[in-house]
C-alpha cells in the first residue's frame, strides 16, 4: 500500500471531516446531518445516507472542464458517488438515525489512482465524527453505527497481483478491481475487470485475498482516528444503560408526622 495519512476534521463548519492522502491520491470527505428524507422515506422513522463526487479541474494531468459547466454530471461521476452511497449505507442502522439524511460530499484534490475507493474509506471517517458529535449532543438517541466500512483496490500488472493501484499502474492493469468490505471481512463490492485479458477465479480469489489484507490496515487506521471520539460514545452508552430507580414517596418526603 502507498503512504497513508488521514486528517480528521479536515473542514471548520461540516459536521464530520477527513482528508485522505494515499499516495498522490488527495480526497476530502465531508458529512452533513439534516433532518428531512426523500420522499420514499417520508414517515417510515427511517434516515438515509446519500453521497455526491467530484474532482477538482487540475486533479488530473491536464484540465478537466467541470460538470457543472456541462450542465449534468458525467456517467463515471453518478456510477462512483452511487458506489460510495450504497458502501456508506451498510454502516448505519437507519432506524437509530431517524427520519435524518446523511449527505457525504467526496471531493478529489489530487488524482492518482484509486479516488472511489479512497472517498469511501474517508467518508466512513467523517460518517462516524458527524454521527458521533450528534449522538454526543443528545440529538440521536440511539447509536447508529453498525459496520466499519473501507475500500481498496487490486489489480494485476505484468502478471503480478498488486494493492492499492496508482495511476501508471492502474492504466496498464491486466486486470483491475475496487473492493469494499466491512471491518470483519465481508464484502460489499466487487468491481473487477478484464482490461486486457480474461481472469481466473483462482486469480480473483488471489485479489479479493489481497485487498481484504489492506483493507484490515485501513480499518486499523480508522479505528485509532477515530478512538476519542468512540471512547465518549461508548461512555456515554454505558452511562444510559444504569438508570437510577424513582425514589418511593418515603425517601422523597420523610418519615410521616
Amino acid at each position: 500500500m502507498r503512504p497513508l495519512n488521514i486528517n480528521l476534521g479536515a473542514m471548520k463548519f461540516a459536521e464530520g471531516s477527513a482528508q485522505i492522502d494515499l499516495g498522490d491520491t488527495r480526497v476530502l470527505a465531508a458529512a452533513s446531518i439534516e433532518s428531512r428524507v426523500p420522499k420514499f422515506k417520508a414517515d417510515s422513522g427511517e434516515g438515509w445516507v446519500t453521497a455526491e463526487y467530484s474532482m477538482l479541474p487540475r486533479a488530473t494531468h491536464t484540465r478537466s472542464t467541470r460538470e457543472v459547466s456541462r450542465g449534468r454530471a458525467g456517467g463515471r461521476t453518478v456510477e462512483i458517488q452511487r458506489l460510495i452511497g450504497r458502501s456508506l449505507r451498510t454502516a448505519i442502522d437507519f432506524k437509530a438515525l431517524g427520519e435524518r439524511t446523511i449527505t457525504l460530499d467526496c471531493d478529489v484534490l489530487q488524482a492518482d489512482g484509486g479516488t472511489r475507493t479512497a472517498s469511501i474509506t474517508a467518508a466512513y471517517i467523517a460518517l462516524v465524527e458527524a454521527v458521533g458529535r450528534a449522538f454526543l449532543a443528545g440529538d440521536l438517541p440511539r447509536w447508529p453505527i453498525i459496520q466499519r466500512v473501507a475500500a481498496i483496490s487490486v489489480g494485476y500488472v505484468d502478471g503480478v497481483a498488486l494493492l492499492d493501484l496508482e495511476y501508471c499502474e492502474d492504466s496498464i492493469a491486466e486486470v483491475d478491481m475496487n473492493i469494499v468490505a466491512t471491518g470483519d471481512g465481508q464484502l460489499i463490492e466487487i468491481q473487477g475487470t478484464g482490461e486486457q485479458r480474461p481472469f481466473r477465479r483462482d486469480e480473483m480469489d488471489t485479489l479479493v485475498d489481497l485487498a481484504l489484507g489492506g483493507i484490515e490496515q485501513l480499518v486499523a487506521l480508522q479505528d485509532q482516528i477515530l478512538k476519542p471520539t468512540l471512547a465518549e460514545v461508548e461512555a456515554l452508552r454505558q452511562r444510559g444503560r444504569h438508570h437510577t430507580p424513582p425514589k418511593d414517596e418515603g425517601e422523597l418526603w420523610g418519615p410521616p408526622g
